[in-house]
């Protein structure tokens, strides 16, 4: 990813800025372009306090680039107000361990930190906009993600309270297909004076847990009706590549985020997504590794692509073979078509087409 984009690095600057963002508090540091600590301040995390920092910043001089930690999380609100001020601001991450040990740690120590690593230009990284369609999608989006988890947490209670339950209770529910058994559960005959014994106690959790299935399946049906029509309307190039559907979409589009023009090729976009390989020589030695970083989300959403190219479609099955007959196993197969899925999508993701369109 860029350090800065050339629209939002200014011609001349005197001073550049740090912040470590907080739940309540925001501490600011400035430097001079030798690295030197002009003032360090800290402000209320509030559309005032934030509008003080910058006026702050900017009473030492020409302000260029700013670096603030966690724009997605705490310093969303200041990235926002520092966005539509213009200023040339990018997204640092916190201080490593080896710096820490000999420098310390503190609100101060880590604005000033933040503000040289944003003038070297070192790891850093343009935010995403917190704005616009893309943000709707992420928000619905974890919304429909907490609810399919506590429905799948549920479920596994259910069917841990069947192993549990008295005999008849067991036979009854064992074998039941998962829709037939929600409904059977939801239904159970409930005693809250007989609640003692195991056996009503057991029918009365059974029927909570799976009237909370219900309700949550309810909840994830109505978020999937704000969804599909959302993403198609973003993309819908997109949506019609095969292997790909609204879920995986959706990810992908959070991932690249609003400003998609941040990513300076597909190669970033993969990196990004985590499937990337990773070079790993050394000497005489020359490897690549397996990418663990990246956003894990993106990268799940790429293997499920991956394994409905690999059922239903004809090149990525010969691909398959072709590549099985050179040694490499099935792991290492879908690690490349994750690429491959990943060089696709990036130039139908970043298109201007559907922004035309839309």
């Amino acid at each position: 990813m860029p350090s800065i984009t050339p629209h939002d690095m200014p011609d001349f600057f005197e001073i550049a800025g740090g912040v470590d963002t907080h739940a309540d508090t925001h501490t600011a540091a400035v430097i001079d372009l030798v690295g030197r600590v002009l003032g360090t301040e800290t402000f209320p995390a509030d559309k005032a306090g934030y509008t003080a920092l910058l006026g702050w910043m900017r009473s030492f001089g020409r302000l260029g680039p700013v670096g603030v930690e966690g724009t997605g999380v705490y310093g969303a609100g200041l990235a926002r107000l520092l966005h539509d001020q213009g200023i040339g601001m990018v997204e640092v991450d916190r201080p490593d361990r080896k710096s820490r040990r000999f420098q310390g740690k503190s609100d101060p120590i880590d604005a000033v930190a933040a503000a040289r690593t944003a003038l070297a230009g070192e790891r850093v990284g343009v935010p995403k906009q917190r704005d616009g369609r893309i943000e709707a999608l992420r928000n619905l989006r974890v919304a429909r993600r907490s609810a399919v988890d506590q429905r799948a947490d549920t479920q596994r209670q259910i069917k841990s309270l069947i192993v549990t339950a008295p005999d008849g209770l067991r036979r009854q529910l064992r074998g039941l297909p998962l829709k037939k058994l929600i409904g059977t559960c939801a239904t159970l005959r409930r005693d809250h004076a007989d609640a003692a014994r195991p056996s009503t106690a057991a029918k009365i959790a059974l029927r909570s847990l799976a009237r909370r299935h219900q309700q949550l399946t309810i909840e994830i049906a109505d978020l999937d009706e704000l969804l599909e029509p959302l993403v198609t309307a973003i993309n819908p190039a997109l949506v019609a590549v095969h292997g790909v559907g609204t879920d995986t979409a959706g990810q992908l589009l959070v991932t690249a985020g609003q400003n998609h023009d941040r990513l300076t090729g597909e190669a970033a976009f993969a990196m990004l997504c985590g499937v990337a390989p990773i070079p790993a020589s050394s000497g005489k030695t020359s490897r690549h590794r397996l990418n663990r970083g990246g956003d894990r989300q993106a990268n799940a959403a790429l293997y499920r692509i991956a394994l409905v190219r690999l059922r239903w479609d004809i090149r990525t099955r010969a691909y398959m073979e072709r590549r099985t007959k050179d040694g490499l196993s099935k792991k290492e197969i879908i690690r490349c078509l994750k690429r491959y899925i990943a060089r696709e999508l990036y130039h139908i993701i970043t298109s201007k087409d559907h922004e035309l369109a839309a």
